[in-house]
């Protein structure tokens, strides 16, 4: 039951501390190992396709498994000395695991900004939680950004970790972490990690498959409890979820635009280049900034629903 009142308690504690920034995070830790390794294994392999594809799969074989490794073999060492000590060290990295309220407070920081009225300042916000390029945003288009990366961070930000850590404890957890960390400083479809980052986009995609589907099914009841539309979510994910590159992405981001009534996707700028992506959802009205908040209610609400469901199937299988 260890496991359990881990993720509980760093549910508990990613909803109260968030991300505080005197407290070293790991995956800032795995930025730095990638930053670190990846010219090293680009220089050991050929400068060719094939060698920078060799170097990405390297890379992506060797971050999550070292993670997985290190963690564990640092979390048996503190049960060893203490069973308290094994549970506060699992309970920690559990919530740093975790991204609840750190995406609440940086999507709402969004939120005030074009509640002031002021443009500008709400482009930079969204730009800290976007990969898109945000300096010609209007409003509408600051708005949706913000909810769809409330959408998709749903999944890959705190439905995935919570799998995976429920399925074999923090150690797994920062494991996927590190794998999502990879995805996004490599996975880009760029003329610099077209290659190099393939196998890392491809283990990401596999690692959040069924993170992302579990993700849009607690959005139903999520959006019906906060007062939003359980049958708009469910019938814009079934016919909206594969409307993306992305296998994972368009699952909640479907889900999240159904129960809002609001369109998402459509086409964006990424590193000055307009990439024509397919829309989500029906534009039923316009989104406005309190969309936000409402999203924000929803990756609340649809946390905790994860949370019960994959605890009690944690104790179910153990004791059953």
């Amino acid at each position: 039951m260890q496991i359990v009142f881990a993720a509980a308690g760093g549910f508990v504690l990613d909803l109260l501390l968030g991300d505080p920034a005197w407290l070293p995070h790991p995956v800032v830790l795995m930025g730095r190992c990638i930053t670190f390794l990846e010219p090293r294994l680009r220089r050991a392999f050929p400068q060719t396709c094939r060698g920078e594809r060799l170097a990405g799969t390297a890379l992506a074989a060797a971050l999550p498994l070292g993670v997985l490794v290190l963690s564990a073999g640092l979390l048996r060492l503190c049960t060893l000395i203490h069973p308290a000590l094994g549970l506060a060290l699992e309970t920690m990295w559990c919530w740093q695991a975790l991204a609840v309220r750190g995406l609440r407070d940086e999507s709402d920081r969004v939120r005030r900004a074009l509640a002031a009225g002021s443009l500008e300042d709400a482009r930079a916000a969204v730009g800290r939680i976007v990969g898109r390029d945000t300096a010609d945003l209007d409003e509408q288009g600051v708005t949706r950004a913000a909810v769809e990366t409330v959408a998709e961070n749903f999944s890959d930000g705190v439905i995935a970790p919570m799998v995976y850590m429920l399925l074999g404890g923090a150690p797994l957890a920062l494991c996927y972490k590190a794998v999502n960390t990879l995805d996004s400083m490599v996975g880009y479809k760029n003329g610099q990690y077209l290659h190099f980052g393939r196998r890392a986009a491809r283990l990401d995609d596999a690692a959040g498959f069924f993170p992302s589907r579990l993700a849009a099914l607690l959005l139903v009841p999520a959006a019906g409890l906060t007062g939003e539309s359980a049958a708009g979510a469910w019938r814009i994910w079934r016919r909206d979820r594969q409307n993306h590159a992305s296998p994972n992405s368009a699952q909640t981001e479907a889900a999240m635009a159904g129960a809002l009534g609001i369109r998402l996707g459509g086409p964006a700028s990424y590193f000055g280049q307009l990439h024509d992506k397919p829309t989500i959802g029906d534009s039923l009205r316009q989104p406005q900034p309190e969309d936000i908040r409402r999203a924000n209610r929803m990756l609340y609400l649809g946390s905790l629903l994860g949370l019960i469901l994959l605890c009690g199937l944690r104790a179910l299988l153990v004791n059953g």
